[in-house]
């Protein structure tokens, strides 16, 4: 009889602890602009494609031994802005492993915008 009130008791303090426990540091990236930016950096590339899904384009930039240091990586209507709206395109630049720079674009990210300042150096 003890053993059985005793096992009565340990299961029911296992429920009454269970909703003590501390919860886990969220792992999922944010979607809203400053929180992804917050975030982003404590992300490997790996840990970003399993979040995020494979990038919409990839640009190795290479070494002039041809190893790729930098990476461009740009994703499209992932992040929003203050008012919710989403941006066209997210630019994430790497150098090896670790992000960089976070560029939120209202373009697609594969052209040059037509209001563009375009500069020509002076030839002398």
């Amino acid at each position: 009889m003890k053993l059985a009130t005793f096992a009565l008791l340990l299961s029911l303090s296992g429920i009454a602890f269970a909703g003590t426990a501390p919860a886990k540091p969220s792992s999922e990236i944010p979607t809203a602009e400053n929180d992804f930016v917050a975030k982003i950096n404590g992300f490997d590339k790996a840990k970003i494609i399993e979040q995020l899904g494979e990038p919409s384009k990839i640009e190795d930039v290479q070494s002039s031994s041809g190893t790729a240091f930098a990476s461009i990586w740009q994703y499209h209507y992932l992040n929003t802005n203050d008012k919710g709206e989403y941006y066209q395109t997210t630019e994430l630049d790497f150098i090896d492993d670790k992000v960089v720079m976070v560029v939120f674009m209202n373009n697609d990210g594969s052209e040059i915008p037509p209001d563009a300042v375009k500069a020509t150096p002076n030839k002398k």
